[in-house]
């Protein structure tokens, strides 16, 4: 039976509902009154269930397309401004008793190099990584109980969060690692995380059984009730994925809303991101081989979408996709990017991109001063804010404040602030000129006078040296 509020994973992710909204979508993908009345709901902010946006995602009429991609494209300036926060993943183990099919770390994989970062190391990945300008660090690992165990994660949080280099350092860890217990839950919490991150992967418990045939993932209910656990431990910023290409991308869709739908419905506050990753070439792993796979236009339908019906979420795309790809889905709705990744543990440290420990292949290569400049130029903010983690605005608090549009009275001058100390301490000559003109024709936009003039000020100060300003 279906049940949002259910804790247990097959009722707030029911089989039979995610089908008989696929049907009903399918049913009603020409009935153009019906659709037109879900996009007039979806223009009120409030979001769409999941049977309402299988609608819009069965519908193939180009003109009513074009209007759910206004509405993503406006929503996204509603909420979020013009700001693209940036981010780096960090690879600290390769090490892993799981056998995900479409994952190079799985454990029967014999190429890979197996490598796990000494504390030592972490600290120059940490310093590589402040050296060219981040701010925030999704870090990774696969899951281990004797190479990786809690407390081996929690001390690289505790080397990242320690390093002072120049005038770099991290100040927001975000977690992805596996499924794990709410105790464990509650240590990253004290160890000052940012957002808990876990990919489903896929949602049809039979695929997901298949795809995860040994090790502890194999657990469908344990990984799909991750998140509730995550909540109970205090994390109150929880994000969400699917790996589009394991599965039919209708499902993945329907169950992903179903999902966000259960934590609005028992936490109060739905996922603080939902990341968008399409499975891609990797050592040992061939994207051929999955059936599923979506195209590009298939995909930037599926970000406008996410975007109108869960339209207070972040949405994430990685360096998996191009720079073209990138850039139509961020004008859809994404509001954060990797920039300068790399997928391999290791790799930061090292001049030449290594390709020995890769999780996947990086799709955008370019250099983080080359994404800010292309961002700045398409007319975004690039922001390395984390202020709202540090004010204590996280879960509820955040939503409120998104929801009360005051994202420009303080993400908005939050971005500037950041921006300019990555045009002080780390861009090119061309980047810095044309950020200098970004920001004061952005300061403008902040319509409180007393916070504009308080930004000016404190703009001032990061050009003679001052760092770390925060509304």
């Amino acid at each position: 039976m279906y049940n949002p509020k259910s804790l247990k994973a097959e009722e707030f992710i029911n089989h039979e509902e995610v089908t008989e909204s696929l049907a009903y979508a399918e049913e009603n993908k020409n009935n153009l009154p019906l659709i037109d009345s879900i996009i007039t709901k979806a223009e009120k902010r409030k979001g769409l269930s999941h049977r309402e946006a299988s609608v819009l995602l069965a519908c193939e009429n180009e003109e009513r397309i074009k209007r759910i991609y206004d509405l993503a494209e406006q929503i996204k300036k509603d909420f979020y401004g013009n700001r693209i926060v940036l981010f780096a993943p960090l690879y600290l183990s390769n090490y892993c008793v799981n056998g995900c099919v479409y994952c190079p770390y799985h454990h029967q994989n014999t190429h890979i190099v197996r490598k796990k970062l000494t504390q030592e190391e972490v600290k120059k990945e940490v310093i590589a990584l402040q050296d060219i300008g981040h701010k925030r660090l999704a870090i990774e690992a696969g899951e281990d109980p004797v190479n990786n165990p809690i407390e081996y994660i929690l001390d690289c949080i505790k080397t990242i969060y320690s390093i002072k280099h120049k005038n770099g350092s991290i100040r927001r860890v975000n977690v992805n690692i596996a499924a794990t217990t709410v105790e464990n839950y509650r240590k990253l919490k004290e160890a000052g995380i940012g957002t808990y991150i876990l990919f489903q992967e896929t949602y049809h418990k039979e695929s997901y059984e298949t795809l995860h045939p040994v090790g502890p993932k194999h657990n469908y209910a344990y990984h799909t009730e991750a998140m509730d656990r995550a909540m109970e431990g205090g994390i109150d910023d929880v994000g969400l994925g699917v790996l589009f290409g394991l599965e039919l991308y209708k499902y993945e869709f329907a169950a992903l809303l179903m999902h966000a739908e259960h934590l609005e419905a028992v936490h109060g506050v739905g996922p603080h991101t939902i990341s968008v990753p399409r499975i891609k070439h990797a050592e040992d792993i061939d994207p051929s081989a999955f059936d599923n796979s979506i195209s590009d236009e298939i995909f930037a339908k599926l970000c406008a979408l996410i975007r109108i019906s869960v339209p207070y979420t972040g949405m994430i795309i990685s360096t998996r996709e191009s720079q073209a790809v990138r850039e139509k889905v961020i004008r859809l709705g994404v509001s954060q990017v990797s920039g300068a990744s790399r997928t391999s543990v290791g790799g930061y440290a090292e001049e030449i991109r290594p390709t020995d420990t890769v999780q996947f292949d990086v799709s955008d290569q370019r250099t983080l001063d080359e994404v800010i400049k292309w961002l700045m130029e398409l007319g975004y903010i690039p922001s390395f804010c984390t202020a709202c983690y540090r004010e204590g605005r996280t879960g509820d608090r955040f939503m409120t404040l998104l929801k009360n549009k005051q994202i420009l009275n303080c993400c908005h001058p939050n971005a500037l602030m950041t921006l300019k100390e990555f045009l002080m301490d780390y861009a090119s000559p061309e980047t810095k000129r044309i950020g200098e003109g970004l920001i004061a024709k952005e300061l403008q936009n902040i319509p409180s006078e007393k916070v504009r003039a308080i930004a000016k000020e404190r703009l001032s100060l990061i050009e003679n040296g001052s760092r770390d300003f925060r509304f």
